[in-house]
């Protein structure tokens, strides 16, 4: 399998990457353990997930997808197969402050290295910006870890066009490290937030791009074709307001391109991001380990121009 540079670090990663957001959420330890079994055996090779995943699920406190990768990693002996992301910046506490201060950031990775039993992440991403701590005090942080060698290379997530330049700007100007990669939430259902402004800085800059909620939390997917599909369901809250003209526009022309094909319109949906310009891979979640089967069948397809302008039109 064809795998793609990160940036211009020396991370290279497969077309798709797992979203580790269900583990401990809509799978549990067992049912995880399963997924990542697959997911590497059909060569795949990077996980992503955040010190935060999978607070929102009933019981749990956060930290629990990190604690279930660090358990598997540590029974199977594949950390070196694994490239390995994680998140820092929101608060453990449902409703607490953004935080990227120098001073949180240097305790949430000892915590996180230690649910992931790990002595390092490969790519540490800026999760949430808090809109007051300097650019140049949290890009320092990232800097003294990357001498401990407790990070290799940093990322940005929903960051404002403003404050990701501005951090590319200080890391010229002050000789601190670049953030290489960034995390935008982008889908078919959800496109203004990396298209545009976002984009063509990251394209400027040579910054990886691997997309999140790129099957809009399972709506993609076609499971769900109505908001009385999802009521009283894990996903209700990431779901209820795609189900709107728009969405009914965009589940019509995926089911009419993925009919086509004879795959599944998941395949199709995670295809479209991946022939977007600037985008290095999708970032998508599994449940079950028969979804996989749709990350093998974006990879297996290209689609054509008239098929993606058609995606475009009934996305727009």
């Amino acid at each position: 399998m064809k795998k793609k540079q990160l940036g211009k670090t020396e991370l290279y990663t497969t077309p798709i990457v797992f979203g580790g957001n269900v583990f401990g959420w809509t799978a549990d330890e067992k049912e995880s353990f399963k997924l990542m079994d697959q997911f590497l055996d059909m060569g795949f090779n990077m996980i992503d997930t955040a010190d935060v995943y999978s607070r929102w699920a009933k019981g749990n406190s956060g930290g629990e997808s990190e604690r279930i990768i660090g358990d598997y990693m540590k029974k199977r002996g594949n950390r070196d197969k694994i490239i390995l992301a994680t998140k820092v910046g929101s608060s453990m506490q449902e409703g607490g402050d953004k935080d990227i201060s120098r001073t949180h950031i240097m305790k949430a990775i000892e915590d996180s290295l230690q649910r992931l039993k790990t002595d390092y992440v490969d790519l540490y991403f800026t999760h949430w910006d808090d809109d007051k701590t300097p650019v140049e005090e949290t890009l320092e942080a990232y800097k003294r870890l990357i001498e401990q060698g407790k990070v290799r290379y940093i990322g940005a997530s929903n960051l404002s066009p403003e404050r990701l330049q501005a951090s590319l700007d200080a890391s010229k100007k002050e000789n601190l490290p670049k953030y290489e990669v960034f995390q935008p939430e982008y889908s078919l259902a959800e496109r203004n937030k990396f298209e545009g402004e976002i984009q063509d800085i990251c394209i400027e800059n040579d910054l990886g791009v691997i997309s999140y909620f790129s099957l809009a939390s399972g709506f993609l997917t076609g499971k769900y074709s109505s908001n009385e599909d999802i009521k009283g369901t894990d996903r209700e809250k990431f779901l209820k307001n795609y189900f709107d003209d728009n969405g009914e526009n965009i589940l019509k022309a995926l089911k009419d391109i993925s009919d086509h094909h004879n795959i599944s319109q998941a395949g199709i949906a995670l295809r479209w991001i991946m022939q977007k310009p600037g985008i290095t891979a999708p970032i998508a979640s599994a449940s079950k380990t028969e979804h996989l089967k749709s990350f093998q069948e974006a990879i297996d397809i290209e689609l054509s121009s008239e098929e993606m302008d058609k995606l475009d039109q009934a996305s727009s």
